[in-house]
C-alpha cells in the first residue's frame, strides 16, 4: 500500500461518482491531483476550438471544487510519461489511478504507461466510469460485437446499469509545482468568437448538475414530443457535460430513474432520452472493436465512393451560404453558440455528403473543430451512419430533402427566423425555399437572391440524382468485386 496517490484526471473532470477518486481516496491516503495538457498524444485528432474553449473553463470549475474541499490541482504541459514519473519521483508516491479511456491512441498510451510503470515499481491503474457498460462485456451471442443498434441496446437493458458511488471523503496532499492555466492559452482571442458562449453554457460539474435538474424536471415531460423541433427548447444538451466527464452516465440514469417514479406517465420519454445514452454507448462499443471508423469507412465498399472535393462547396456549407435555409441556420447556430440541435445535425451532415458529395470526413473535421461536444466516438460513427456507411447506417439512398425538413419541424420558421435574418420578412410558405417566392414578395421581403441571401448552390432533384449515380457506382463495383472472387 502507498500513502500517496496520483490520481490524474483527463476526460473525468469531476469529483462525485469517479471511481478512480473513490480508490485512492481507501484507508486515508493522501491524493495528488493532476492535469496533464498532453498535445502530442491524439496525434491527428488534437482537441478542436470549442473543446478547448470548455476545457479551460471545466477546469477552472474542477480547479475551485477541488480547492472548496483542502486540495489543489496541478496543471502541467507536456509529456504524460515523463510529468507523471517526476511527480511521483518528486513526492514518493506509488501509484497512479485514473479513468480509461477508449479513443486508439489512448488505450496504446495506457499500455505503454502500464509497462513502463511496471518496470519503476509503480503501479497504474485504470479505472471505468465514463460509460454504463464497458466494452466487450455486451456481446452477441456468438461472442462478436454488435453491429446493428437496436440488438446491442436490447442486450444493455438486460444487464444490470451500474448504481452511483456515494460521496468520497478525500486527503488531498500538498501540491507540487504547477503552470498556470491560463498560460496554456485555451481561450480564442483575436478574434475571441466565443465570446458570447457563457450566456449558452456554464462547464464545469455544477453546470452539469444544474442543467439535468432543469431537463429532469421540466423539459423531459415535452421530450417525446418535440426533441425534433429545433425552435424549441426540448432536449437536454447534457453531451457537452457528457464528453467532459463532468458528470457520469451512471448519475444521469440514476436520475432518470428516480424521476421515472415521481412522474408515473413520463416511461416513453425517459426511455427515449435513455437510448440516446445508448447510442453514445453503441458508438463507444464499435470504436473499442473497429478503432478505424473516425478515419475509414465501416463498409469497405464506401472506400471507392466517387466523393467530389470541391472546397467552394465546402465553404458555403461551413459558412452557411448554401441557399437552403434549415441548412444555413444549422451552420450558423453552430458556430455561435458551439452546438447544432440534433435534428438539424443529421441534415447538414446528409446536405453535405449527399447533396454536395463532399467526403463524411470533411463535415467530422469541421464539427470536432466546433462542436462543444466534440466526441471521437459520436461524431465519426454519427458521421458514417449519415453518410451510409457505417455501422447500422441509414441507406444511402435516403436523402433528407432540405425543404421539407425545414417545412416539417420548423413550420412556423422560428428557427431560421433567428439564425438567418435576412429573410425573416418572408412569409412562412416561401421562407425554406426562397427562390420559389414571386419577385414582388423578395421584393416586399428586401430581398434580392445572390445579394442578401445566395441562390441554392444546387439543385435538390439534381443533387439527389447525381448521389443516387454515386450510390450505384460503388454498388455495382461491389458487385463486380464479388463476381471476380
Amino acid at each position: 500500500m502507498t500513502d500517496t496517490v496520483v490520481l490524474w484526471f483527463r476526460q473525468d473532470l469531476r469529483i462525485h461518482d469517479l471511481p478512480a477518486l473513490h480508490a485512492a481516496s481507501k484507508d486515508g491516503r493522501q491524493i495528488l491531483p493532476i492535469y496533464i495538457l498532453d498535445e502530442d498524444a491524439p496525434g491527428d485528432w488534437k482537441i478542436g476550438g470549442a473543446s478547448r474553449w470548455w476545457l479551460h473553463h471545466s477546469l477552472t470549475a474542477l480547479a475551485t471544487d477541488i480547492e472548496s474541499l483542502g486540495g489543489k490541482l496541478i496543471f502541467r504541459r507536456g509529456n504524460s510519461l515523463s510529468i507523471l514519473r517526476e511527480l511521483c519521483e518528486a513526492n514518493n508516491a506509488e501509484a497512479i489511478y485514473c479513468s480509461r479511456r477508449y479513443e486508439p491512441w489512448a488505450a496504446k498510451e495506457e499500455n505503454t504507461l502500464h509497462e513502463s510503470f511496471k518496470n519503476d515499481e509503480i503501479t497504474f491503474k485504470r479505472f471505468p466510469g465514463a460509460l454504463l457498460h464497458e466494452p466487450g462485456t455486451v456481446m452477441t451471442q456468438g461472442g462478436g460485437p454488435f453491429k446493428v443498434f437496436t440488438p446491442f441496446w436490447r442486450a444493455c437493458r438486460k444487464n444490470e446499469t451500474p448504481r452511483p458511488i456515494e460521496k468520497t471523503a478525500a486527503n488531498w496532499s500538498d501540491c507540487s509545482a504547477s503552470d498556470v492555466l491560463d498560460d496554456w492559452e485555451l481561450l480564442p482571442r483575436n478574434p475571441d468568437w466565443a465570446a458570447q458562449w457563457s450566456e449558452y453554457w456554464k462547464p464545469g460539474e455544477t453546470g452539469a448538475r444544474e442543467r439535468l435538474h432543469a431537463f429532469l424536471d421540466d423539459t423531459v415531460s415535452r421530450y417525446a414530443d418535440e426533441r425534433d423541433l429545433p425552435a424549441v427548447d426540448a432536449t437536454s444538451r447534457m453531451s457537452a457535460h457528457l464528453h467532459h466527464g463532468e458528470i457520469s452516465p451512471r448519475q444521469i440514469w440514476a436520475m432518470c430513474e428516480q424521476k421515472r417514479l415521481e412522474l408515473p406517465h413520463s416511461d416513453t420519454a425517459i426511455n427515449k432520452f435513455q437510448a440516446e445514452l445508448g447510442w453514445r454507448e453503441f458508438s463507444y462499443h464499435l470504436l473499442h472493436f473497429f478503432p478505424h471508423i473516425p478515419e475509414s469507412p465501416f463498409k469497405e465498399n464506401f472506400a471507392q465512393f466517387p466523393w467530389q472535393a470541391n472546397e467552394t462547396y465546402l465553404q458555403a456549407w461551413q459558412q452557411g451560404q448554401t441557399g437552403y435555409p434549415i441548412v444555413d441556420a444549422g451552420m450558423r447556430e453552430l458556430w455561435a453558440t458551439g452546438i447544432m440541435h440534433n435534428r438539424v445535425r443529421m441534415v447538414v451532415a446528409s446536405f453535405l455528403c449527399k447533396h454536395l458529395l463532399q467526403h463524411w470526413r470533411s463535415g467530422e473535421d469541421w464539427f470536432w473543430d466546433t462542436l462543444v461536444d466534440a466526441d471521437l466516438a459520436s461524431n465519426g460513427c454519427s458521421w458514417q451512419w449519415v453518410a451510409g456507411s457505417g455501422a447500422d447506417a441509414a441507406p444511402y439512398f435516403r436523402i433528407f430533402n432540405p425543404v421539407t425538413q425545414g417545412e416539417k419541424f420548423d413550420k412556423q420558421g422560428e428557427y431560421v427566423r433567428r439564425w438567418v435574418p435576412e429573410i425573416s420578412d418572408l412569409p412562412n410558405k416561401y421562407l425554406h425555399k426562397p427562390w420559389e417566392a414571386p419577385d414582388d414578395i423578395l421584393e416586399q421581403a428586401g430581398i434580392v437572391l445572390g445579394q442578401q441571401y445566395p441562390a441554392p448552390i444546387v439543385d435538390h432533384r439534381e443533387a439527389r440524382q447525381a448521389a443516387l449515380d454515386a450510390y450505384e457506382h460503388i454498388r455495382l463495383s461491389s458487385a463486380t468485386t464479388a463476381q471476380a472472387n
